[in-house]
């Protein structure tokens, strides 16, 4: 295979760099798994923490050099130092306890004491699998959790070459003003997903974190599922019955940073603010607030493999998004950068240890579970990132095509539908390198958050809360009903690699997302999903969800990302783009009063049908488009549109329309 810098030739000033970062590597993996593999070597999670001795005994293990004393504290001695539950050091930092089967019982409280130089207090053990919060004292502890291990009935859900993804979170999952949980979610929402057509379930949140408020990345204990949600055998289940109805299941990963928390994350876990963590100013993440890990040191390394590890094997999981990937490649977290200029990828300002781990990272996954995926979201662009390691990239599947959202936002806010420019459109949507995989997304949970709009509320504000009904006539619900089917169309027609949606913008659920907090009264009312809203077959919002459902099947099923797209006409002047791809032409007519007879275009001469388009009354369209209509060619050249094809293919494109023809 080609490297990187042989395909790219901007890249060749950097061979060096880039050979060295390559080096680095493979001495890194050899240095960890030597001539084996990656996954035999990184089995921290199986050593430390909470386990079952071969005679039934439990044994507990702590990471803690700097401690003095350790001490297991818990529902079982009153949460009272006592030297039967006193820790003994092993060596190397590592400190040891065995205790009698019986002195310990499934469901019961515990942490740890941890006694170090000039002080001590109350932490939860690293490892931890599971930790619940006290719903008076709002405390969190770790719980002994020994259940009948879970027995799964379908495999995985196999390769995602390209994956189309449904983002959500679990506890927005439901329309109940609470907190949502995995059986909820897999009863009420996964059969949604089913039908709409994703084939990918990314799911956020699901590592512990104290302040819900967070999104999830916020995290204080990695290995700990978030039990706000439910038990780990409901979210065992939730995989299992995804993976039954042949749905990927993608974990939003957090590696970039933890929470800052003492008393419930790895901050001064035994009194030093470096054990998996950069000492002083580095270690402290400036915006977020959080902890910085030294991704350079081996304890970090092996703490953040085997939690890969830890989820895939113990979850089934079939792979991860990391999040944060920009603030983790970055001595300055990439802040206030603007990655104009190539050696930026490449200078002093990067932190080669990061970039080191996530190339581990995702070598790792792949030798878990050789369709495993791994999705990098990166702001930045580092070149190589999303490359292969054979081609001497990183080697994430996947990174997020971050600018598409962004742009969107820029042209609806800025400009006016009259300025739209069709070939800007089409550069920002495909502009791509060739050497890497993308996942495209109009928008994402990013866009719903308080503080910003989603794609449906910018286009109609609140005009959305008073003519969604199908009876109402309202020209800017009618605007924002069109051009959201278009932006979506394009977005996802044009998508790399494959395509993203966050749970609820198939119908353009209305406002944004607000978690409960005290400025808004601890509510819950923006923090869940408004399915009965979708349902309702009086409401524009059901009209919207078909259009995402055969938008999304018709992708799947022509298999149109296995091709890249290719420009036929982008006319700015009637703000006209056509392009296409595999078997099928995309005509979408985004201009605002044009409706244009007979537009003539070169195309590839042949028969095409329409098989969807956006008028059509199921999507709360005009009706004035045929379903199944036949297009023939005429042989002729047509002097708009490109200029490879000598046939001549003409259309009725009505205004804010989209039409897709299949060759037939």
């Amino acid at each position: 295979m080609k490297k990187i810098y042989q395909t790219d030739p901007w890249l060749l000033p950097f061979k060096d760099a880039i050979d060295q970062r390559h080096s680095r590597i493979l001495q890194m993996k050899r240095h960890i798994a030597g001539d084996g593999l990656l996954k035999d070597a990184v089995n921290n999670h199986l050593y430390y923490g909470l386990h079952r001795g071969a005679d039934g005994s439990w044994v507990f293990r702590e990471f803690a050099p700097n401690a003095n004393r350790i001490y297991l504290i818990g529902d079982f001695n009153n949460w009272k130092r006592t030297d039967a539950y006193a820790l003994k050091p092993v060596g190397s930092g590592n400190w040891e306890l065995v205790i009698p089967e019986l002195f310990l019982q499934h469901g019961q409280l515990y942490k740890l004491y941890i006694e170090w130089p000039g002080g001590g207090g109350e932490r939860i053990p690293s490892y931890a699998t599971r930790v619940v919060q006290d719903d008076v004292t709002k405390v969190f502890s770790a719980q002994v959790w020994d259940p009948e291990p879970y027995v799964w009935k379908h495999a995985h859900a196999g390769r995602r070459p390209h994956p189309m993804i449904y983002e959500c979170h679990i506890g927005m999952g439901t329309e109940k003003e609470k907190v949502g949980t995995f059986e909820e979610f897999r009863r009420d929402v996964l059969p949604r997903v089913k039908k709409l057509g994703y084939d990918t379930l990314q799911i956020m949140a699901l590592q512990e974190h104290p302040y819900y408020g967070s999104f999830g990345y916020q995290v204080s204990n990695f290995f700990a599922l978030s039990s706000r949600f439910g038990t780990p055998e409901e979210f065992k289940a939730l995989v299992d019955d995804a993976h039954g109805k042949g749905i990927a299941v993608v974990m939003d990963i957090v590696h970039s940073h933890s929470v800052s928390n003492t008393l419930e994350g790895l901050s001064e876990f035994d009194g030093t603010d470096h054990l998996y963590f950069y000492s002083g100013p580095q270690g402290q993440h400036p915006a977020w607030g959080s902890r910085c890990f030294d991704y350079g040191k081996d304890e970090t390394k092996y703490f953040l493999l085997s939690n890969v590890k830890f989820w895939m094997e113990e979850y089934h999981i079939d792979g991860f998004r990391f999040d944060g990937v920009t603030s983790m490649l970055y001595w300055d977290h990439g802040l206030g950068k603007d990655f104009g200029n190539y050696s930026l990828y490449f200078d002093q300002g990067v932190d080669e240890n990061a970039v080191t781990y996530l190339s581990l990272a995702t070598q790792l996954v792949k030798e878990i579970n050789p369709a495993g995926i791994t999705i990098a979201e990166d702001v930045s662009g580092m070149a190589g990132l999303a490359a292969p390691l054979s081609a001497y990239g990183v080697g994430f599947d996947f990174r997020m095509s971050m600018g598409v959202a962004d742009h969107w936002i820029k042209w609806i806010k800025e400009r006016s539908d009259e300025q739209w420019s069709m070939g800007e459109v089409w550069w920002e949507l495909t502009n791509k390198r060739a050497d890497e995989k993308t996942i495209s997304y109009a928008e994402c949970h990013d866009q719903a958050l308080v503080g910003d709009k989603t794609i449906i509320f910018r286009l109609m504000d609140k005009e959305m809360y008073f003519s969604m009904n199908k009876g109402s006539q309202n020209s800017i619900v009618d605007r924002g009903i069109a051009l959201h089917k278009l932006i979506r169309l394009v977005t996802a027609a044009t998508a790399g690699d494959g395509y993203l949606n966050f749970m609820g913008n198939e119908f353009g659920h209305p406002e944004w997302i607000d978690f409960p907090r005290e400025g808004n009264g601890w509510s819950f009312k923006y923090a869940r999903r408004q399915w009965s809203l979708a349902d309702n077959a009086l409401l524009r919002y059901r009209d919207l969800q078909n259009f995402d459902e055969a938008m999304v099947h018709l992708i799947r099923a022509e298999g149109l990302l296995f091709e890249k797209p290719e420009l036929l006409v982008a006319d700015e002047q009637k703000k006209i783009l056509i392009f296409r791809r595999k078997n099928c032409i995309f005509a979408l007519n985004f201009s605002p009063a044009g409706s244009f007879a007979d537009y003539g275009f070169s195309a590839p001469a042949g028969d095409y049908v329409n098989i969807l388009d956006s008028d059509q009354p199921q999507f709360d369209g005009f009706g004035r488009l045929v379903q199944g209509e036949h297009h023939v060619t005429i042989p002729e050249k047509c002097p708009n549109g490109n200029q490879a094809y000598s046939h001549t293919l003409k259309l009725y494109l009505p205004a804010r329309c989209a039409v897709v023809l299949k060759q037939v």
